[in-house]
């Protein structure tokens, strides 16, 4: 049986689910996802100094959750997304770089191979980094076409971390004089000797580099272009739109329209950018009589990049920002909106995640998950419409970084509490501290002492999920040649 036979027998449709039941079948979808925005950045999250009047009416028209989850770093979060599995899971639980022997596997099922399966339209466009050789290309993974940057938009030969070479150009210089302007944390010190990022940072059509070293200035109007465009050509067909835009990530650039418009200087710059990104997004649904029948979700991939100084965003009142399992890592704004299907202007602090995107659009567009595998998502249908207050999940499983094959648990988080643990080798879990993320959001205040037996019960449960998720491990994907 080949493979894309065996791919349709397992995405057969689903009966509608009960928030697709009063509209039309399949509504299209769009998922916006921004590069190391934090939680704090955006003014319907309570930033004082960056203007975002387009996302903050996309969530004033939908619901906000506060207590949102993506992964720890970039590829991971993004691995999640694609497959609706905690990245350790699929081998994906660190970031593969520019010519990275690894990647997705191809036998893992997207969230465009299941949309695609069920009639839809699907592009990519943006940030992939899940791996950049052939077989683990956008259009290998369920997308029609994309327009994008395979990996992140520092690996290239401009990062301010490079050994220093005589006579280098003007982009470098700037480079360097940025992170030492900015208070970035690694700007005294340099890559091992294999020299770093040397390569020049393609951009890709499809399968193609179109450009190398594109001007980065452009990139959030370019991407956004290509979204209208391919909003416009598919109006009268169901189609998926994934926007994941190269920004805030570092180094920041943004086009002559936003620079110097914000109070927080150049970091604000670029999210005001991409909120007017999203202003035109909506507006090309609206043109178009799509906006009753287009679910839009806006969200980051993970926490600030605090290193990075006053180029990196804010966590808000949350502890940390990327790289760790401290709730400013993982914790990401993240909004749904649809008109006439989800009440407006509500907010959640049911706890869901990036995880539950395949799911939920695959009960949208009628369509089945694969059955012979776990997946860590559930479908957020009921807490969308306002049928349930509840999340679908009795936990979130907080994973750190980790090599194919490990599962790095590190913490556990029920509705209201979150157990830091540590896992020895043996599996055993042995609980360090436990916060009241209900009344503690920035965990500031160990209360293991004052509620051991809330402390037992939760270790117990990661006990059991990081020995369930240990024994149902898939690989990641091998290059096939060099």
């Amino acid at each position: 049986m080949t493979s894309r036979l065996l791919l349709a027998l397992l995405l057969a449709p689903l009966a509608a689910s009960p928030l697709s039941a009063a509209t039309p079948a399949r509504p299209n979808i769009v998922i916006i996802f921004t590069d190391d925005q934090g939680y704090g950045d955006l003014g319907c999250y309570g930033s004082p100094d960056i203007a975002t009047p387009h996302i903050d009416r996309l969530a004033a028209e939908g619901l906000r959750f506060t207590s949102f989850y993506a992964a720890t770093f970039c590829g991971p979060s993004r691995a999640q997304l694609m497959t609706g599995c905690y990245a350790a899971r699929v081998g994906h639980a660190r970031n593969p770089g520019p010519g990275s022997n690894w990647g997705l596997h191809p036998a893992e099922v997207t969230i465009a191979e299941v949309l695609k399966q069920a009639g839809y339209a699907t592009m990519a466009i943006g940030k992939w980094h899940l791996g950049d050789a052939p077989e683990f290309l956008p259009t290998r993974q369920g997308f029609d076409a994309y327009l994008g940057l395979p990996f992140s938009n520092d690996m290239w030969r401009y990062h301010p971390k490079m050994p220093p070479r005589e006579n280098e150009d003007a982009l470098m210089r700037a480079t360097r004089e940025r992170a030492a302007y900015t208070g970035y944390a690694g700007s005294d010190s340099y890559y091992p000797p294999r020299g770093g990022f040397p390569n020049d940072l393609p951009l890709m059509r499809d399968e193609t580099v179109i450009e190398t070293n594109p001007d980065q200035r452009q990139l959030t109007t370019r991407y956004t272009e290509a979204a209208l465009d391919f909003i416009s050509r598919h109006r009268d067909r169901p189609f998926f739109l994934y926007l994941a835009h190269a920004m805030p990530h570092v180094p920041l650039f943004v086009s002559e329209k936003f620079a110097g418009k914000s109070a927080r200087g150049l970091y604000g710059d670029v999210v005001m950018e991409i909120d007017w990104s999203v202003g035109q997004i909506l507006g090309q649904l609206r043109r178009l009589g799509l906006d009753e029948r287009t679910l839009v979700v806006f969200t980051s991939d993970n926490g600030p990049w605090l290193a990075y100084g006053i180029d990196g965003g804010s966590a808000g009142p949350l502890r940390e920002g990327k790289g760790t399992i401290w709730e400013g890592g993982v914790r990401v704004p993240a909004i749904f909106r649809w008109p006439g299907k989800i009440p407006a202007g509500r907010r959640t602090a049911a706890v869901a995640g990036n995880i539950d995107l395949l799911p939920t659009c695959a009960q949208l567009a009628g369509a089945r998950l694969p059955s012979d595998r776990v997946i860590d998502g559930r479908d957020l249908g009921p807490l969308l419409t306002g049928a349930s207050d509840r999340s679908p999940h009795a936990f979130f499983h907080y994973l750190g970084g980790s090599a194919e094959g490990q599962v790095n648990y590190r913490a556990i988080r029920d509705e209201r509490w979150k157990l830091h643990v540590e896992t020895g080798r043996d599996g055993t879990v042995t609980p360090r501290e436990l916060y009241d993320l209900g009344a503690d959001a920035g965990e500031r205040f160990n209360r293991l002492a004052q509620h051991p037996e809330v402390a037992q019960r939760l270790a117990l449960a990661a006990r059991d999920a990081a020995a369930e998720m240990r024994a149902h491990l898939r690989p990641a994907g091998r290059r096939a040649s060099p």
